[in-house]
């Protein structure tokens, strides 16, 4: 069996509004949740989350949930980085969602790296605050 090794790049808290319930059908419940702003820190990257951006989060009738969530960083030293984070949950006794993350940085920029390589995370809600949650995303070796 192949180990993957990954090193961890980047930890954000990331504050939500109340979702906004668009949909219920009978496999499917459609649900956006606003974010409405958050901080990250990484080894060598810190910044904000930028208010704007939102998770597009599915349930279906088997209570599979689909996240899909597009936002936008902000370092400390000014550059922007988009960020789209997808991932899927099972069973609600679940408690961590995995994600795969996909960055769009400047090419020309300090964190054009981001751009290249496969991304993993988890995200989870913040332990003892309300709208909030917890992502940690490691990039493959």
């Amino acid at each position: 069996m192949v180990q993957l090794e990954a090193d961890e790049i980047m930890r954000l808290t990331v504050k939500v509004a109340d979702p906004k319930i668009v949909s219920t059908t009978g496999c499917e419940r459609l649900q956006v949740i606003p974010i409405i702003g958050g901080t990250f820190t990484g080894k060598e990257i810190h910044g904000n989350v930028v208010p704007g951006g939102a998770d597009w989060n599915t349930t279906q009738s088997d209570d599979v949930s689909h996240v899909f969530a597009k936002y936008l960083l902000e370092t400390d030293d000014g550059e922007f980085i988009a960020i789209e984070n997808e991932g899927l949950l099972g069973a609600e006794s679940e408690t961590r969602i995995k994600t795969k993350p996909v960055f769009r940085a400047d090419t020309t920029g300090q964190y054009s790296h981001l751009n290249y390589g496969v991304y993993v995370g988890e995200l989870m809600a913040t332990p003892n605050v309300a709208n909030s949650v917890d992502i940690v995303i490691y990039k493959l070796r």
